[in-house]
Parts: C-alpha cells; structure tokens; sequence
C-alpha cells in the first residue's frame, strides 16, 4: 500500500467519512523509520524531492556533544539509550531519536579538563594523584583554577565514567547523532523521570 502522510483518509472533525476523490501523491510520501541503533556505523542515502539527499543512520556508535557551560564539544562514544521521553520500548531496544537521553562515554571531557584546569575530575580530594598533579600545574591553568566549577551532579557522573547527554539532531535524517550533556535543572529532571520508572 505504501505508507502515506495525507490527511484525506482520516474522518472530518464531525466523524463523517470524506469522500475519496484523488489517488496518492507523491508530495504525501512517507517512509519506514530508521530505527537507528546503536552499532558500528551504517547509513543509507536516501534521494529526496528536488533531487535532495537524507543520510538514514542505521547503527551509529559517536556522535559530537557539547559541554554547554563549559562551551567545548567533544566526539564521544554513545554507550546506552537510558531515558525516552515518547516510548519506553525505545529505551529496550536502544533506538537513537532526537531528544533521547543517552549515557556517553565522560573520558574526552574528563582530559580537556584536566588540561584545562590542571585538577582531575570524579577522583577523591587528597589522594595521592590528586597531590602529584597539583605540582605539575601551570601559571596558565593556576590562573583559570577560580572558574573550575563542576556541579557535584555532573562530578559523581565523572568518577561513574558515563555522562546523561540529550540527543539534538535526528539520526534518521541527518545521519548524525549529536547533543549535549545534561546539566541543572534539566539534569535533575531526567535524573527524577529515571528513578520514577525504576
């Protein structure tokens, strides 16, 4: 049959049947979902109106995310789908769609900072690694050490080695998987939406 996004199969508002009076269109084309996963990269192209081209991820395994208050973004690997606004269905299966919450890997973030800053992150104040590296600081990284704020949200997610990003572009038609880490309040909702399903 063909999956169609037109409007004149449905009943009209007052639930009368509208009559059929044309075929399909081209213009009421739709297509099957991506259903993008998590895997070593696959994507399709796929030809579009006007000669144009959409890149269907099918399996993608990194993607560029943001640290906003930081303003720095890093490719990372994505290592799990832990929240679906939409579907729970979508987190068993591990689907990739715009506005999932994933769980990437922290370790691209964790160095800049620690070059950045010259103090590491997630590890216990006043450990011996912590005292080694405080030597080997810079005047540079000494001076910007007033700005190295970490939430202490963010903080347990760095010694866990997993960040909560949401996902910002849409797999199934950019064929990218790019975000942004979660931070504040946005953070805490997710993180309360979470243990509710729990």
């Amino acid at each position: 049959m063909g999956i169609s996004r037109d409007s004149r199969h449905k009943r009209s508002h007052t639930g009368a049947k509208r009559a059929s009076y044309r075929k399909k269109r081209k213009f009421e084309l739709g297509r099957q979902p991506a259903n993008t996963r998590i895997g070593a990269k696959r994507i399709h192209s796929v030809r579009t109106r006007g000669g144009n081209t959409k890149f269907r991820a099918l399996r993608v395994e990194t993607g560029n995310y943001s640290w906003g208050s930081e303003g720095i973004s890093r490719k990372t690997r994505i290592l799990n789908v832990a929240f679906h606004p939409s579907n729970n269905e979508l987190i068993r299966t591990n689907t990739l769609t715009k506005s999932a919450i994933v769980q990437i890997d922290a370790t691209p973030f964790r160095q800049w900072y620690e070059a950045q800053y010259g103090q590491t992150l997630g590890k216990k104040k006043g450990t011996k690694k912590e005292d080694e590296t405080a030597v080997t600081k810079t005047a540079k990284q000494a001076a910007r050490q007033a700005n190295a704020k970490v939430a202490p949200a963010l903080e347990s997610q760095f010694s866990a080695g997993r960040l909560y990003a949401a996902v910002s572009s849409r797999p199934g038609q950019s064929g990218r998987c790019d975000g942004y880490i979660l931070e504040g309040d946005e953070l805490a909702f997710y993180v309360r939406r979470m243990q509710a399903r729990k």
